[in-house]
């Protein structure tokens, strides 16, 4: 349930006549309503509209909810790319109030009104594809058989959706969604037994049909800790439903099932929450409702049930399921396709029992039980089941919240975007990503006084897992870079925690320990592992803090030059490639403010070996450092090529160029790149593995591709940057997210077959240093732009 939208009031069967492309005025037949649309201007580009028929906000209905959560997850991906429109459904002697996107309406139980829709979407111009939404109860005609006088006529390319796929159909049904299916390019359904019903008792062809799963919301933590704050539950523990309430439903069930259930547990209150369905409120009112109360007076449960016979906003629900213990759905109806309140359950992390509908009976296994229809004993007896093990309720937390992640609206809406590049719609330009707004709230979240936590537990920082100098070090590059661009003051105290950590790492023979545990005391793990890497990464953060003298303290500036000269001798005797480039990268930002020889004969002695490793192993079709590629493969030739500009050296120049355009060949593959896989390096003359995917390396390559694009203002490093960002965003193997844009953190990892939801320091880090290279750039682009201006006016 979300929000409706500011509003637009169009009377109606009211005719209007709209501005379409060229500006050319097309009359409308006032058989149905069509929203008046703003004259476009010639000399704009216009984008290509996907027009989605559907009932939409503010009508009450599931399928509407589904549409708008949709719509707005593909507006915020991919708002760059189309321009999203809307053919309300109208049911009779209804009217609503639409929002500005409704471009046309349609009154779903008059036939005629089907063949002029489908004869005005001919004529706009503008509209290159349809997507569909279909249930049975939407439209007109026996079975909603008028629909099919609309896609008979449609001259676009139509993707329908169904909600509902029925097994066993009649014959009549059976006739009805086979021609559905012809008149359009493909259909989705949203589980796997739907598809299988559909080839099985249908006879759909296999590759017409894609399932994506019904969308989800990801959970911001923070708005839902404000709101449970709001709905005082105190310690109750909570079983609870939601959606538009119907006889369908069978609330009757769990109230029946309560009794048993207190007894065992008295402090359980069950929460039902969500108005009457209107449609139902209409025919017969409130009688049902009633028929609910009167069942939990009957039964002195007046202490035990809520109703929430009201609408609430996204938030509230979302921290009502969050408080949630036990999520139930009782539906009695078996061919109940899809359900999105039990999806909306399992995003919340909650454990579900769950009537055998396909959708459970195929999301259940590992994140809740199925009981039979109407059976409150069975529903009695997992509930009491579960709330005696506490450890298999976190479990299925867990487990629930990993497998609906794939199925985030974010997902949803590139699973529904990558069927447009099978339609009409022409691009001269790949698909065009939205760029997340900067966030530094789970950076935050994962920051003590005394550092940046390791691991985390999908969002929640685990504080056992202590802290590292290698995310401290990235942490203070990342908020340096940041305040750089943002002037925020905020990031002040977060910046002194980072350089602080660095400092305190550092041993009185210049070197750095690694790993601190949760109590502030160095870890034994420092003894037994090679920390070369880790003292390259503090020199580089230290020399990037450095590098901006402009913004810190002398105080500050000061610790952090004493820190490095005092690491110089130790750094001179670098072994790891990486510990040296890390190196070269922190000494190269520091000489822009300190040219002093030992820094800078210090960059020579490690640029040399890298030159000599390149030497030594390299040849016509392996132009690199090792005999293997492994992680964080850009830094090496993106040093090389900072040492060059400190040297101003022809040869490091040369043979970083080589190197980095050698290692673009093997990452970068049909528009994605797939960086190293941490499951096995690529070795020379070998097959490369291609799963096992960890951001830090995609940033790496990011930042490096920025260093080269600076230096040699060749076009396909940019062009390999947002294709590297896009990653992050979907552009890979699963077509799935990496970065979360509601927490502000980053996964961990991606797998062949999943995403690692984990939100650690290194991930999260390695995404912010990554987005901020694309802030920069528009940065420096206004910058340009600015000059230009003041050119011209010269």
């Amino acid at each position: 349930m979300t929000a409706t939208p500011q509003t637009h009031n169009y009377p109606r069967l009211m005719a209007h006549e709209t501005y379409l492309l060229h500006q050319t005025k097309i009359p409308v037949n006032n058989t149905y309503n069509e929203v008046e649309q703003k004259p476009i201007k010639t000399h704009k580009q216009v984008l290509p509209e996907i027009l989605f028929i559907t009932s939409y906000p503010p009508r009450e209905c599931g399928i509407a909810t589904y549409s708008n959560d949709l719509i707005k997850a593909i507006e915020e991906k991919f708002g760059l790319n189309f321009s999203l429109k809307i053919a309300a459904l109208n049911s009779k002697d209804t009217h609503y109030s639409y929002p500005k996107e409704v471009k046309y309406c349609l009154q779903a139980d008059e036939k005629e009104h089907f063949i002029q829709l489908a004869n005005v979407i001919n004529t706009d111009a503008n509209i290159a594809m349809i997507f569909l939404q279909h249930e049975f109860g939407l439209f007109g005609g026996e079975n909603g058989s008028h629909l099919l006088k609309l896609m008979a006529h449609l001259k676009r390319p139509i993707v329908t959706t169904f909600h509902t796929v029925l097994p066993n159909p009649n014959p009549k049904i059976r006739k009805l969604v086979r021609k559905m299916t012809d008149y359009s390019n493909s259909v989705i359904v949203m589980t796997q037994t739907s598809a299988a019903i559909l080839q099985s008792d249908y006879g759909i062809a296999q590759q017409k049909i894609e399932v994506i799963p019904h969308g989800t919301h990801l959970i911001n933590t923070d708005t839902t800790e404000r709101m449970e704050a709001k709905i005082h539950l105190s310690d109750r523990i909570v079983l609870s439903t939601f959606g538009l309430l119907s006889e369908g439903k069978s609330i009757e069930t769990a109230i029946e099932a309560l009794p048993m259930i207190i007894k065992e547990f008295p402090d359980v209150v069950y929460l039902i929450i969500g108005k009457t369905h209107p449609e139902v409120l209409k025919k017969e009112g409130e009688k049902y409702r009633d028929s609910l109360y009167q069942k939990v007076v009957e039964r002195g449960l007046q202490n035990n049930v809520r109703f929430i016979n009201r609408y609430v906003t996204l938030d509230e629900l979302m921290a009502y399921l969050q408080r949630t213990t036990i999520y139930l759905f009782t539906s009695k109806d078996p061919n109940q396709a899809v359900s999105g309140t039990l999806a909306y359950a399992l995003a919340s992390g909650c454990p579900v029992i769950s009537t055998p509908i396909p959708h459970a009976k195929e999301w259940l296994q590992g994140a809740g039980i199925n009981v039979d229809f109407q059976n409150a004993e069975q529903l009695a007896q997992a509930t009491i089941y579960l709330l005696k093990q506490p450890s298999i309720i976190n479990e299925m937390r867990l487990n629930a919240l990993h497998k609906i992640n794939p199925s985030s609206w974010q997902n949803t809406a590139i699973a529904h975007v990558n069927l447009t590049k099978n339609s009409q719609i022409k691009r001269k330009t790949a698909l065009k990503y939205e760029l997340p707004p900067i966030s530094l709230k789970h950076l935050k979240k994962l920051t003590t006084p005394n550092g940046m936590i390791q691991f985390a537990q999908i969002a929640e920082p685990d504080l056992n897992s202590g802290y590292t100098l290698d995310d401290n070090a990235r942490a203070l590059i990342a908020l340096t870079k940041h305040y750089a661009l943002t002037g925020d003051v905020d990031d002040l105290q977060q910046l002194t925690i980072y350089l602080n950590f660095v400092l305190f790492c550092q041993q009185n023979d210049g070197h750095f320990l690694n790993y601190v545990n949760q109590n502030g005391a160095f870890a034994s793990k420092n003894k037994t592992e090679n920390l070369e890497d880790a003292n390259g990464r503090a020199i580089w953060a230290l020399g990037y803090f450095c590098a901006h003298p402009h913004l810190f303290s002398p105080q500050q500036l000061n610790k952090a030059e004493k820190a490095i000269q005092k690491s110089l001798h130790h750094i001179q005797s670098f072994h790891s490639p990486r510990a040296i480039s890390f190196a070269i990268k922190g000494l190269y930002y520091y000489t822009t403010i300190n040219n002093n020889n030992e820094s800078k004969n210090t960059i020579v002695l490690l640029a040399d070996n890298l030159v000599s490793k390149y030497r030594g192993v390299s040849h016509k079709k392996w132009k690199w450092f090792e005999n293997y590629l492994t992680y964080a493969n850009s830094v090496l030739p993106e040093a090389l090529l900072m040492a060059s500009l400190s040297t101003d050296s022809s040869l490091y120049r040369k043979i970083a160029k080589s190197a980095f355009d050698f290692l673009l060949t093997v990452i970068f593959q049909n528009q994605q790149i797939k960086v190293i896989s941490n499951q096995g390096w690529y070795q020379k003359d070998e097959t490369a593995n291609r799963f096992g995917e960890q951001p830090i390396d995609v940033a790496y390559t990011i930042l490096a591709l920025d260093t080269f694009y600076q230096s040699f203002q060749e076009q396909h490093y940019l062009e390999k940057m947002e294709i590297a960002f896009n990653w992050f965003l979907g552009n890979n193997h699963l077509h799935q997210i990496i970065y979360n844009p509601v927490t502000g953190g980053c996964f961990d990892g991606l797998e062949k077959n999943h995403v690692n939801l984990n939100q650690g320091a290194e991930s999260t880090v390695s995404y912010l240093l990554a987005r901020l290279v694309f802030a920069d750039i528009k940065n420096s682009n206004k910058t340009i732009q600015q000059a230009e201006k003041e050119r011209e006016k010269v």
